[in-house]
Formats: structure tokens, C-alpha cells, sequence
């Protein structure tokens, strides 16, 4: 003996997410995240937050991570092109400083989803 079998088509709950990030925020978002998403990225903030004045030259960072100058330089190019840091030439020198904010805005943009 088979019992009938009946479906109900409603839904369970009401959708509570009514907004999302536009593509262009969600790409900007993801791009600061991925920046800090490696460990080597994260020593050049630190370093560049305590460094006088808050800034960093190019030269001092490369001992304490432990490459070449090439391989911090692409690595700030990263950080740069993700908002997080600003870059200024000095002479053959490159200086660096944190984008005050950036990270906040990073977290406040999925915050306000």
C-alpha cells in the first residue's frame, strides 16, 4: 500500500538580504583582501605602520622579510594597486606609507551589505 504523496510550494522563510555590493565594490573589496592575504604582505604593513613618521623607504624593508628588493617591489606593487599603501619617489628611492583607512573601508563595505 503506497501513501499519497503531496508537495508543498511554499517557501520557508522570507529572504532578509535585500542589497549587495555593486560588481565594482565587490572587485575593490576582494582586491584589498587578497593583498593581505599573504603573510609577506602583512610583515610590509606592519613594518610600514611602525616605521618613523609612518613610512618606510624601500631599502629598509627588504632585510626583515628576507628577499630580494625585487621581490618587495612587486609586492608593493600589489599593496599599491590595491589601495592599501601610497608610494612616493624620493631621489632613486621609493617610500611608502599606509592609505589611513583603506582596511576600514575593506571591512565597512561588507559590513553595510
Amino acid at each position: 500500500m503506497s501513501l499519497p504523496l503531496t508537495i508543498e510550494a511554499t517557501a520557508c522563510c522570507t529572504p532578509r538580504v535585500t542589497s549587495s555590493l555593486s560588481v565594482e565594490d565587490a572587485e575593490k573589496t576582494a582586491r584589498v583582501f587578497k593583498a593581505i592575504g599573504d603573510p609577506t604582505r602583512v610583515m610590509l604593513l606592519s613594518l610600514i605602520s611602525r616605521g618613523e613618521g609612518g613610512e618606510a623607504c624601500i631599502c629598509d624593508l627588504t632585510e626583515p622579510v628576507g628577499l630580494s628588493q625585487g621581490t618587495v617591489s612587486h609586492h608593493m606593487k600589489l599593496l599599491t594597486e590595491a589601495g592599501l599603501i601610497t608610494r612616493e619617489q624620493r631621489g632613486r628611492w621609493a617610500y611608502f606609507r599606509l592609505n589611513d583607512g583603506a582596511l576600514d573601508a575593506a571591512a565597512d563595505a561588507l559590513r553595510s551589505v
